[in-house]
């Protein structure tokens, strides 16, 4: 059997070894699945699944689709405290609707420009204000992992951050300049949950100041370090069919609007529509007038609430079904305490909270 002449051997060689080194290339650079990357991992499932990585404390998100809008609202499960500042526990903060949309390796949460739009069935009116307008592209993400066009994504530095305006507010109300410290903030994990409708991504948040105001040194263990919590919700559109309803000043109503710039010329741009429950009729109505709801209004408050505040509470808020009545709706407004076992994170249910201050809540 003749042997290979050395430079055959050489040359063999170098091609096999440059072969292999593609191949490690390649198997370096394939993405994981969902799977994979999170074996081990604490999964929530729910309207976008949300898993916890212990041993790196992260929080990862999976999102499932894309170019489909939702809502993002930031608020503050736990606050200051404070009359005066008013970071109050539960306070609301940012609201919009926002989606992912996915460029290559990177996901972006983009914000469309709700404020001004053109209602009309005309595609390029709508599209000439659309471009007209900035959209904001809220964070975004790298792809760590994908299955099946669902991708998996670090959310770890998009939830412990300043999302509320904790640093400004307080600066605003002469508190002095705060900062958030990342080694005194981290994931907030009890509080990582997902529902049908909504997941919730919480952060404890602490921010120092070397010159706390008198408000923060009233309220605070440490007026040089301020802990707070702020959430993340992501929540799902309710389905089509609800009807809104013209803004009229003499309702007494807090009005939302936006610039229609497919009004007729000369009239005015701005559309106002007040912010309602949906709420519709079951079947006909009754001799009296009457229909039942197809599905009533329920609120549910807070347990944490004392007495006798607590029946009052309930009492006064149970108030509003008469004029519920006298719209023509029978039993369509109800106020219960919070069932044992329900979770008031869960958008299903809409709860009246009690906030503390430093003199009496509210």
């Amino acid at each position: 059997m003749r042997s290979l002449p050395c430079r055959s051997v050489f040359v063999l060689c170098c091609l096999l070894g440059g072969l292999l080194g593609r191949v490690g290339e390649v198997l370096a650079q394939r993405v994981p699945t969902v799977g994979e990357k999170t074996r081990g991992f604490e999964k929530h499932e729910g309207f976008f699944p949300v898993y916890w990585d212990a041993e790196e404390g992260k929080v990862w998100l999976e999102i499932p689709r894309f170019d489909e809008d939702f809502l993002y609202v930031v608020s503050l499960p736990r606050g200051l405290g404070s009359n005066d500042v008013g970071l109050d526990r539960h306070q609301l903060g940012g609201e919009q609707v926002v989606r992912f949309e996915r460029a290559g390796n990177r996901v972006l949460l983009v914000a469309p420009n709700l404020r001004y739009r053109a209602d009309t069935d005309n595609a390029a009116e709508r599209l000439a204000v659309e471009e007209a307008f900035a959209s904001s592209v809220v964070w975004g993400f790298e792809v760590a992992a994908e299955t099946a066009g669902r991708v998996l994504v670090d959310a770890t530095a998009f939830i412990v951050r300043d999302a509320h305006g904790v640093a400004r507010r307080l600066r605003q109300t002469g508190q002095g300049t705060f900062r958030l410290e990342a080694s005194r903030s981290a994931p907030y994990v009890p509080m990582l949950k997902a529902f049908p409708e909504n997941t919730e991504m919480e952060a404890r948040l602490t921010f120092t100041s070397e010159d706390p105001g008198r408000y923060v040194r009233d309220v605070a263990a440490d007026p040089y370090a301020v802990t707070v919590h702020v959430r993340h919700s992501f929540v799902k559109l309710p389905p089509p069919g609800y009807e809104p309803r013209a803004f009229d000043p003499r309702a007494g109503y807090f009005p939302m609007a936006y610039a229609d710039y497919a009004v007729p010329i000369g009239e005015d741009l701005t559309r106002r529509f007040i912010t309602r429950h949906r709420l519709a009729c079951a079947g006909p109505r009754d001799a009296e007038g009457l229909c039942d709801p197809v599905e009533p209004i329920v609120y549910y408050l807070d347990p944490g609430t004392p007495e006798p505040v607590r029946s009052a509470l309930l009492e006064g808020a149970r108030w509003w079904n008469e004029a519920f009545e006298a719209a023509g709706y029978r039993d369509a407004f109800r106020v219960e305490m919070l069932p044992e076992g329900a979770d008031p994170m869960d958008v299903r249910y809409n709860v009246i909270n009690w906030v503390h201050r430093a003199t009496r809540g509210w």
